[in-house]
């Protein structure tokens, strides 16, 4: 299973990064193979609408089975996510990568 989480940077010691379409990174644990893969989201920064619907075609791209998130994804984002197979769990703002999949393993984070 591959569990997607929004990023600050690149390790398990990252924080969460609470927004969705403009997260810093988009950090990928392949729980099958225990490997680790981030992707840049950087580009969308400058971008002034549509960054939401353009990240979760990322993690479509990279086969997520989950997404953990800290406030969720906006209206736009939250329509293209629903189209496609995935879970998506939210609360872990104030959470580290490590922490964000712990509570998901442990049930303690909302599901959107």
């Amino acid at each position: 299973m591959k569990i997607v989480l929004t990023a600050k940077g690149k390790s398990w010691d990252s924080k969460i990064d609470p927004r969705f379409g403009r997260t810093e990174y988009i950090f990928i644990y392949d729980e099958d193979s225990d490997k680790i893969e981030t992707l840049n989201n950087a580009a969308v920064v400058s971008e002034a609408h549509g960054v939401g619907p353009k990240t979760a075609q990322k993690i479509f791209d990279a086969n997520a089975d989950i997404l953990i998130t800290g406030n969720g994804p906006g209206g736009n984002a939250k329509t293209v996510l629903e189209s496609g197979n995935l879970d998506i769990y939210v609360g872990a703002s104030d959470m580290t990568l490590k922490e964000a999949y712990d509570a998901y393993k442990n049930g303690k984070l909302k599901k959107f």
